[in-house]
């Protein structure tokens, strides 16, 4: 099977360090690592509701225990199931829908009618996601809704060495600056062994 990121960076796949192909791979899969959370306290109310929508999350921390777990399903889409510790013992989960809509541009849904749509290329052998627009499904007609609804977001993605990586993700909005951003480091596993949890 064909990962959709390698079907998203076409050519550009073979210049992807190891360590990110195998984050991208289309087996199973799970990254662990452990993440930092910011954003100002005004963005507080405004992640609630992002968060009813299974949009971000919206606590704050550093150096939380991560763990994204990765599955295809027979109709191509990858799942994402992301689950961060906090300090206090709970733990948020994050899950989205990944899916290929062609050229080099990818969407993940957070839930069955909201997407964000964006394109990837790898630059100085980082990868960089770009935000396109929003997407709002509705049956099988995607509506595009402007990015600076929200923010603009940027994914940058740097290997750091065979098995490991760091990832950087900001939203950033045209008037406030930037008012949310996770990023930390990862270890790309196999699936062998870990409970699905999905």
């Amino acid at each position: 099977a064909i990962s959709l990121m390698q079907k998203a960076l076409g050519e550009q796949w073979e210049s992807l360090p190891p360590a990110l192909r195998a984050h991208y791979q289309a087996q199973d899969n799970t990254d662990l690592g452990r993440l930092d959370i910011e954003f100002p306290r005004g963005m507080i109310p405004f992640l609630w509701l992002l968060r009813g929508m299974g949009a971000l999350i919206y606590r704050r921390g550093q150096a939380l225990p991560a763990t994204v777990e990765k599955r295809m399903d027979e109709q191509g889409q990858q799942h994402w199931h992301r689950r961060v510790l906090f300090a206090d013992g709970s733990t948020v989960a994050f899950r989205s829908r990944w899916v290929y809509p062609g050229g080099n541009e990818l969407i993940e849904f957070v839930n069955p009618m909201l997407g964000l749509r964006m394109a990837v290329e790898v630059i100085d052998g980082q990868l960089h996601y770009s935000g396109r627009y929003f997407v709002l499904q509705l049956g099988a007609l995607r509506v595009p809704l402007p990015e600076a609804l929200l923010g603009y977001t940027t994914i940058v993605e740097t290997a750091l060495n065979e098995a490991s990586f760091a990832m950087d993700f900001r939203l950033t909005h045209p008037l406030f600056g930037m008012i949310y951003r996770y990023h930390g480091e990862f270890v790309a596993q196999s699936q062998e062994g870990v409970a699905p949890g999905f």
